[in-house]
């Protein structure tokens, strides 16, 4: 067992799981909102996504990777719309409506899980964001084997869960210390700036 291929792995999956993206916000929003569970589920969607793409990029399929880059224009267009409705969704959240919900109805982990799950799919050029990750970290040699890649990919996702586990866990200790007008303030930040991803994604397609 390679330590330090999976050592360096749960690094790469600690780091690309900050959630500072679009997908990443909609889980902190879960969180604040409907608590712990749907915001670690929701992250773990992310993380499922995050791990396809990072085996797709580990095990070199070339084919693949250059299918994303021929269909790049229609995947931006794809994503950023999808990302521009779902900020429009969360910036109209009332956290009011939502609290009651959930007190009246139980969290559904696997709808949360998927629904991430299937929004992050619909990013694939990830995949190449990986393959810069790993070129950078010189692990294009360390890659070329079954095992070396199993190690790597493996830590990734031990990382990235243990980050979502982390980043659920004090979001929820620190929640009831936010006022629902705090939340409600959140929800209006977190859905400006998904907005603003999305449509920034979609304008650059004219930029380019």
């Amino acid at each position: 067992m390679d330590l330090s291929l999976l050592m360096k792995g749960i690094l790469i999956g600690v780091i690309v799981s900050i959630p500072l993206g679009p997908m990443g916000l909609l889980a902190v929003q879960r969180t604040l909102n409907k608590g712990r569970a749907s915001g670690f589920f929701s992250g773990m969607g992310i993380v499922t996504a995050d791990t396809i793409f990072a085996l797709v990029a580990a095990i070199g399929l070339t084919f693949i990777i250059n299918f994303l880059n021929e269909q790049k224009l229609y995947f931006q267009i794809l994503g950023g719309m999808v990302v521009l409705l779902v900020g429009v969704k969360i910036f109209a959240a009332n956290p009011i409506k939502q609290l009651r919900a959930f007190r009246l109805k139980r969290v559904n982990p696997l709808e949360d899980f998927l629904s991430i799950l299937l929004l992050a799919l619909s990013n694939p050029l990830t995949v190449l964001m990986f393959v810069a990750v790993f070129a950078g970290l010189k692990l294009g040699g360390d890659l070329t084997s079954f095992g070396g890649a199993f190690f790597v990919v493996s830590g990734i996702f031990m990382g990235a869960t243990f980050s979502w586990f982390f980043v659920s866990s004090i979001l929820t200790h620190y929640r009831r210390k936010f006022r629902l007008r705090s939340i409600l303030w959140f929800n209006k930040l977190a859905g400006g700036a998904i907005f603003i991803v999305g449509l920034a994604t979609i304008f650059s397609l004219f930029l380019t």
